[in-house]
């Protein structure tokens, strides 16, 4: 039995997203196909997702330095580490956005600050760097209107920092050329969901 986390990062509902048309079936298949396992989907535009500020790095170091800390800073740090916790405590993580200005949303940048985190998901030796959490399955869901074949720095980012933490195990569902070709968009659309819908029996 695997604990998934969801991490949709898409403003819009599926009826509006392409990104999270697909997303919705790939939780379908996964759902029908692993009944066991325990699936939690975070939106970080309905959950609050704390960035990395002032008050977070100020409440850092003075925890670092045994010195107390305020309340805003302590709730903003405890909220930080609930996230931190909750990729931990994961075994298979689901990511869906839509590819903005050649980059991902800054909420799920947001999240992802969440849970690279020193200490927890990797630490420095005197080798260099070592991740701390191996073992995990990754899936990164993303739409664009127009074709990047793969060469989009978005999509790289996310299987870097995956690999940065530890999780090798990545799997990329790109969904792009839609508005390019909107002609064929139901068809390509379709062909994705079908792919998507497969890969979610194996995941």
């Amino acid at each position: 039995m695997s604990n998934v986390l969801v991490i949709k990062a898409h403003p819009l509902t599926k009826n509006e997203s392409r990104t999270l048309t697909v997303l919705d079936a790939f939780l379908t298949s996964y759902e029908e196909s692993h009944p066991n396992d325990t699936v939690e989907v975070l939106d970080v535009y309905e959950n609050h997702i704390p960035e990395i500020d002032k008050d977070i790095l100020t409440g850092w170091a003075n925890l670092k330095d045994g010195k107390e800390i305020n309340k805003v800073q302590a709730k903003k740090i405890e909220r930080f580490s609930e996230l931190t916790e909750q990729f931990l405590n994961s075994d298979k993580i689901s990511i869906a956005n839509p590819l903005w200005n050649l980059n991902i949303p800054t909420r799920l940048k947001a999240w992802i600050d969440t849970i690279v985190v020193a200490g927890k998901t990797f630490k420095y030796t005197e080798n260099g760097k070592m991740p701390l959490a191996p073992g995990k399955k990754m899936l990164h869901i993303q739409a664009s209107g127009g074709i990047h074949a793969g060469e989009d720095t978005s999509s790289k980012f996310v299987k870097e920092i995956f690999n940065f933490i530890g999780v090798e195990e990545t799997d990329t569902i790109i969904i792009e050329g839609l508005d390019y070709q909107p002609e064929k968009a139901d068809e390509i659309l379709q062909g994705i969901m079908e792919e998507t819908k497969e890969l979610a029996k194996q995941f």
